[in-house]
């Protein structure tokens, strides 16, 4: 087989299976879902399918008044497809980097732009941040994600993971904050001195602050959401 070749290229790129279950990562930046029955993804994160798939966009009413009023408040950011039946599922987005968590009992809070699928036994609800809302770009929220199953979330790169003590506080960038464990409630705080310093617009003047006992996982990238407010 000659370099470069169309054969070649083939065979270096195409799918495996490596029997890891329900989630699989294809690449670093692709995850492939084993399907059976049904999950949740971000809409417009499927990039590619095979077996007999259903889409459907999340029902108005789906889950709840009190997830759509928060819904309309954080604009389309957390817009959830519900796929059905059985194949091979491929999801993405934006080449963003893709990890898997299995959550076992336990909880875990993600930036509601970083969600890229979940399973159906996870219970999640949309958690707004009233008070930095006007501060950044679009507002930020997040989704809290509890109980036992698969979910796969995304960052720009590889992410990392601070831990959290009480006596060592963990303070992050908004924009650039991907998720942390269900035990913290971030505080947002103001560095005026750190707005000069940068010499940026508000927004980079407001920093999360982490306190007690858990993780908060960033990225190196800061990330600007619109709503259709904005």
């Amino acid at each position: 087989m000659s370099r470069y070749s169309i054969e070649d290229f083939v065979k270096q790129t195409q799918q495996q299976d490596k029997g890891e279950g329900l989630f699989e990562l294809e690449s670093p930046r692709i995850l492939e879902i084993n399907l059976t029955n049904q999950i949740w993804t971000k809409a417009g994160a499927m990039i590619s399918y095979r077996g007999n798939i259903k889409f459907e966009r999340e029902g108005i009413l789906e889950h709840g008044l009190g997830k759509l009023f928060k819904k309309a408040l954080t604009g389309e950011g957390t817009a959830l497809m519900k796929a059905t039946g059985n194949g091979k599922l491929y999801v993405a987005d934006q080449g963003k980097k893709i990890s898997i968590l299995n959550l076992q009992g336990d909880s875990i809070f993600v930036n509601g732009n970083d969600l890229l699928a979940f399973e159906p036994s996870i219970s999640w609800d949309i958690k707004l941040m009233r008070k930095v809302a006007g501060m950044l770009s679009g507002g930020l929220f997040n989704v809290r994600l509890e109980g036992s199953g698969m979910i796969a979330i995304t960052s720009h790169y590889e992410p990392l993971t601070l831990l959290v003590t009480p006596d060592n506080p963990v303070f992050t960038d908004p924009n650039a904050t991907v998720a942390w464990s269900g035990n913290l409630q971030p505080e947002f705080v103001t560095d005026i001195s750190f707005k000069t310093f940068l010499g940026r617009g508000s927004g980079e003047s407001v920093q999360m602050k982490f306190a007690g006992n858990g993780f908060v996982v960033v990225q190196p990238f800061e990330e600007v959401y619109y709503s259709e407010q904005s």
